[in-house]
């Protein structure tokens, strides 16, 4: 990989803006390898080979004290590098080469990945952390130089992926289309943090085919973010990216991203998108022109075994990921090395869990869809689903290509909503009643992992949103998600049925346990 350096002078800093280096315009920019040597500010970029820089650190005197035997540092032999598993890399701070190697360190421009110099420090970067944000690169399609290349960076927690993301390009004055349908925490996020920091916030219906229309009626001069969920939490409503991206163009013109600017300078406003309950396995939203910015919460499907906290952004605009990545340097945190390695270990069998979950929840929701006690079941797979004409082109079932669907039948994910009947506190009282029923599903928030699980988002993930805006976002009172799990199909279908079984108008008589 090639350092670029060139002088960058970059705008004043307010609200979410990336501050200029003290001292002057001068500043080693760490452009991705995969762009082009460009001309920032009118300097011409200067090519350094790193590798021709870097020396091995003089070796240290064997220890003889017994306590610098205790505080020194012993590693292996070569050849640990052959294992088959990558390592778990818990190391705060790397070794130096000298004092001008942790000087270039020091002045690099922020960006997801190191390049030939090394790492520095585990807050700007570390071994197992990059390697499963390579590997979750490649599942975005990011890695194809034909598509156009770009980088991942890792999380400690969803949120803070959903945060970094925003606060890269956000500022005072700044303005947020979102979607009324969108996770309780980032809803939260946007009405309440924002707000407080001068960040204007439109709500609208971004789901189905009108979609893209009632997002561009919401579009502003000062618009800087277009932000959807599709699938939508807890909903399942579908949205229309490419409509959407159009309709961005049709406002704004395309996107053009500088390497070395300020994620800030761009006039397009950055779509961003999270994807947590489609995963790459169906829906890779950067092969869409006009996506900017891919979002998910490892902590769900990706991860898959409900044993971490984690979240992934990715993208191909340099700009965007030197903003986000100067966010987690400074504010929020990169995902730590022991959840990096279980995270890389639950994207091996991504492919073949999507498949189970899409396999069962089929079974699940069409059980769901013809019980009396269920008045509507929300599951891109089912006729009835308000978005059904939009799935199949959305959830491409692993698929890479029209060749694949022999081996790789159409499924559409383990996520299932559905509403029981009544209204109100009827509705909500049957709701909670049947999730406290269920033996086999658990009743527990979160989702994507390889266990069943249940939850009612009135009360419970999405209390906080008022009751108006959660119905008109289609969150009924009685709505129940469930994740649907890699158990034996009909286990699941037999606990649900009981459970409604057991409801009448009145709400569940729960018999006593014998």
């Amino acid at each position: 990989m090639r350092l670029f350096l060139a002088a960058l002078a970059l705008s004043g800093a307010s609200a979410f803006q990336l501050p200029s280096r003290p001292g002057g315009a001068a500043t080693s920019l760490r452009v991705a390898s995969e762009i082009a040597p460009e001309t920032v500010d009118g300097a011409a970029a200067e090519e350094v080979d790193l590798k021709s820089l870097r020396k091995s650190p003089p070796p240290h005197a064997k220890p003889k004290s017994f306590a610098t035997k205790c505080a020194t540092l012993y590693h292996p032999n070569d050849g640990g590098e052959r294992g088959l598993a990558p390592p778990v890399y818990f190391g705060s701070t790397f070794l130096l080469d000298d004092a001008a190697h942790g000087a270039r360190l020091h002045e690099k421009r922020e960006a997801p990945y190191t390049d030939d110099d090394g790492f520095v420090y585990s807050r700007w970067g570390a071994p197992t952390n990059e390697a499963a944000a390579l590997q979750i690169s490649a599942l975005e399609g990011v890695d194809d130089p034909e598509k156009g290349l770009g980088k991942c960076l890792l999380f400690n927690s969803g949120m803070s992926a959903i945060t970094s993301a925003l606060s890269a390009v956000l500022k005072a004055g700044d303005h947020v289309v979102a979607p009324y349908t969108v996770y309780g925490g980032t809803h939260e996020f946007l009405t309440e943090f924002c707000a407080n920091w001068g960040i204007e916030v439109t709500f609208v219906d971004g789901a189905g085919p009108d979609g893209p229309a009632n997002y561009a009626k919401a579009f502003r001069d000062n618009t800087k973010v277009v932000y959807t969920e599709t699938p939508a939490n807890p909903t399942m409503r579908l949205t229309d990216l490419e409509g959407v991206s159009r309709a961005v163009d049709e406002r704004y013109g395309k996107g053009i991203d500088t390497p070395g600017t300020h994620p800030h300078d761009r006039k397009r406003p950055y779509i961003m998108v999270d994807g947590t309950f489609a995963t790459p396995y169906h829906q890779r939203v950067l092969d869409i022109p006009g996506v900017d910015v891919s979002i998910h919460s490892a902590t769900k499907y990706l991860g898959g075994h409900s044993d971490i906290l984690a979240g992934s952004v990715t993208s191909r605009s340099e700009p965007f990921l030197h903003g986000c990545s100067k966010v987690q340097k400074i504010i929020t945190v990169p995902l730590n090395p022991m959840d990096s390695f279980l995270l890389s270990r639950g994207l091996k069998t991504l492919d073949v869990r999507m498949q189970r979950h899409g396999e069962n929840a089929i079974k699940v929701a069409r059980m769901l869809e013809d019980h009396p006690m269920v008045a509507s079941t929300f599951y891109p797979g089912l006729d009835s689903h308000p978005d059904r004409a939009m799935a199949d082109g959305i959830y491409r079932s692993g698929r890479d290509d029209d060749e694949d669907r022999e081996t790789n039948p159409q499924t559409y994910g383990g996520m299932i909503s559905f509403v029981v009947i009544g209204e109100g506190e009827d509705a909500l009282r049957r709701a909670r009643n049947v999730c406290e029923n269920l033996r086999v599903v658990n009743l527990a928030v979160s989702l994507g992992g390889v266990e069943s699980l249940c939850e009612h988002p009135a009360s419970m993930t999405h209390t906080m949103i008022p009751r108006e805006q959660r119905l008109a976002g289609g969150l009924h009172d009685g709505l129940i998600r469930l994740s649907v799990g890699l158990e034996k199909a009909k286990d699941l279908v037999d606990d649900l049925k009981n459970a409604l079984d057991l409801c009448d108008e009145d709400g569940c008589d729960v018999p006593d346990e014998e």
